[in-house]
């Protein structure tokens, strides 16, 4: 597993990538979103001097739909939309990469935060060369190594919960489906995974943990 920055520049072809240039004081801040056959749901904070001269260009391009105002301030506004150009999404989902939100959207360029394996990291970078967003590494670092705080059967646990979006925002499956792809039953699979935690936790928080040199069985 690796950890990486990236700092990805949209194609001004994609209505997000020519609206942030066209406002390059508005910051487009994504809280979350998600696509389903095609057509990306965002849930997104735009922070601008003028939010409403964003609000109406994001209208006025044929592929946002289903705009909808939640807050508006003279600076601020926070509002969910459709649309069927959801670019960035379409990637994350051809790779099954995770992002961490939020992530933001200023003058055409997006940085994004993401924890995976190195195979999908190279998928990933496959995708985004064929969809012509550029993108810069800003820092790679190792991930935690699991092994030397967890027994192997832990590890293989947390590991397939990253893989298959259990720690995303929404959730990308349930401790069911978790269960059910690690063929356990799902009070079992629920033990593990806490005992997991609890350990990860206390590793990087420093604060009492067990003193030990190979993991014990869980």
């Amino acid at each position: 597993m690796v950890s990486v920055s990236l700092t990805l520049s949209v194609p001004e072809r994609v209505w997000i990538g020519e609206l942030s240039r066209e406002v390059p004081e508005a910051t487009v801040r994504v809280r979350s979103a998600q696509s389903c056959d095609g057509v990306g749901v965002g849930f997104v904070e735009i922070l601008a001097p003028e939010p409403d001269r964003v609000l109406d260009r994001m209208r006025a391009y044929d592929a946002v739909h289903e705009l909808e105002i939640f807050q508006r301030g003279t600076d601020r506004a926070l509002v969910q939309f459709e649309t069927d150009e959801p670019l960035l999404l379409r990637i994350l989902d051809r790779t099954g990469v995770p992002v961490e939100m939020p992530f933001e959207i200023v003058d055409g360029e997006v940085d994004w935060e993401l924890t995976t394996t190195r195979n999908r990291l190279s998928s990933l970078a496959d995708e985004l060369d064929r969809s012509e967003v550029r993108f810069i590494v800003e820092h790679v670092w190792d991930s935690p190594r699991f092994d030397r705080v967890l027994t192997d059967r832990q590890s293989e646990v947390v590991e397939t919960a990253i893989d298959l979006g259990y720690y995303d925002s929404p959730r990308g499956c349930t401790q069911g489906e978790l269960a059910d792809e690690l063929e356990l039953a799902k009070s079992t699979c629920c033990e593990i995974l806490h005992r997991a935690e609890e350990r990860i936790v206390k590793e990087f928080e420093g604060g009492d943990r067990p003193a030990f040199t190979k993991p014990t069985p869980a």
